[in-house]
């Protein structure tokens, strides 16, 4: 299992990309314990750790997973996915906590020299569609999968993707109040 290090935190998360191709290789044991180990101890919201992680390698449970809807089709060619399942209490901080786990389960995996995506499930028919396939109970909240491989390519494949980049500081930055800048 390579380790990359990083002298800066800013490489860290900086050389993170979403990946939607992967090698078909199993990823290991030990790096799956590693991810989850890194998401168990994720902070959550008054430490409710409202989560439960399901590790989809079953590559059928993927490809089902995969035909949600068309953006999310790569999925079905990935080697594992982690499902998120949220109790369902208080939606509004779980979705924080969930944006939280999936983040810091992406950079353990860049940190491990794997890649990996995020794949939403799509609309409330969608994700009841989802619980159904992975067995989730429906007063549950799941969503996402965030799958982890050994990527081919960080380029999109997908048609319509995004344009790669980021704003500069000086426009998404001010300073005491909104709009003043230095």
């Amino acid at each position: 299992m390579p380790n990359r290090e990083f002298s800066k935190p800013t490489e860290a998360v900086r050389t993170v990309r979403q990946a939607r191709v992967y090698h078909p290789e199993p990823v290991s044991a030990d790096a799956v314990n590693e991810l989850l180990q890194v998401a168990r101890w994720t902070g959550s919201s008054r430490n409710t750790q409202p989560w439960h992680f399901i590790v989809i390698d079953d590559g059928e449970q993927l490809r089902r997973i995969s035909e949600l809807r068309t953006p999310i089709n790569w999925v079905a060619g990935a080697p594992l996915g982690i499902a998120l399942v949220l109790d369902g209490a208080n939606p509004s901080s779980e979705g924080y906590d969930e944006g939280r786990v999936t983040e810091r389960i992406l950079i353990a995996a860049n940190m491990l020299g794997l890649g990996g995506g995020v794949a939403f499930y799509g609309d409330e028919a969608q994700q009841a569609e989802g619980k159904r396939i992975l067995g989730i109970p429906s007063e549950k909240l799941a969503r996402s999968v965030v799958i982890i491989g050994r990527p081919v390519t960080i380029k999109d494949p997908r048609p319509n993707r995004s344009q790669p980049g980021r704003k500069p500081l000086s426009e998404i930055v001010s300073h005491n109040r909104m709009g003043v800048t230095r």
